[in-house]
């Protein structure tokens, strides 16, 4: 009996220990994080669908912060995203280029499908189900439309579609402004 207490007090006291340690080297050894990378990544989506060639949205956020990337590159943030970035970090978006599109999911074609796997090794939220040649699907739950899998579709069976329009997600449009004066011509008025 008192060499199971023995042990049970030993290895409470050597958890201790080794607790308190790591507490002291946590606070010691700590990186400040910058205040604007945490800011930018909590704006971005937080897909981390990699479609703006980083790997995730934290690491997106630092090259914005660093002043190495473009905010037009999160297509899942879209235009409303790209104008925040710009806003914050004080540039100006060049959405020339940009097609505002809605929310999309991956679609198999199955008559296509070979069931080579190279779409479910590429998908980063595991949304596809299938197996060496057989058939693949898409869990349209779990898919975040990043269209990795479209890229390395041998046989081009998977395409990108609309999420269909439902009374769960369905957002009234926002009305359109138009100004029909400008500045100088109601300065002019006046």
């Amino acid at each position: 009996m008192s060499g199971m207490l023995i042990a049970i007090g030993s290895l409470t006291f050597l958890g201790l220990a080794l607790g308190t340690i790591l507490g002291a080297a946590a606070r010691q050894f700590a990186v400040q994080e910058n205040p604007l990378e945490e800011e930018l990544k909590a704006m971005l989506p937080g897909s981390q669908c990699g479609q703006c060639g980083y790997v995730g949205c934290a690491q997106y956020a630092v090259a914005l912060a660093k002043g190495e990337a473009s905010v037009t590159l999160c297509a899942p943030g879209g235009k409303a995203v790209i104008e925040a970035l710009a806003n914050k970090l004080g540039v100006t978006a060049d959405l020339s280029g940009h097609e505002e599109k809605g929310p999309e999911h991956a679609f198999i074609v199955e008559d296509l499908c070979i069931g080579c796997t190279r779409c479910i090794r590429e998908c980063s939220t595991d949304a596809i189900m299938g197996a060496n040649k057989l058939m693949h699907t898409i869990i349209v739950d779990a898919c975040h439309g990043c269209s990795k899998c479209v890229k390395v579709c041998p046989t081009d069976a998977i395409v990108m579609v609309q999420y269909p329009v439902t009374l769960r997600n369905w957002h009234w449009s926002k009305p359109v402004i138009e100004e029909t004066h400008t500045k100088s011509e109601v300065a002019h008025e006046h």
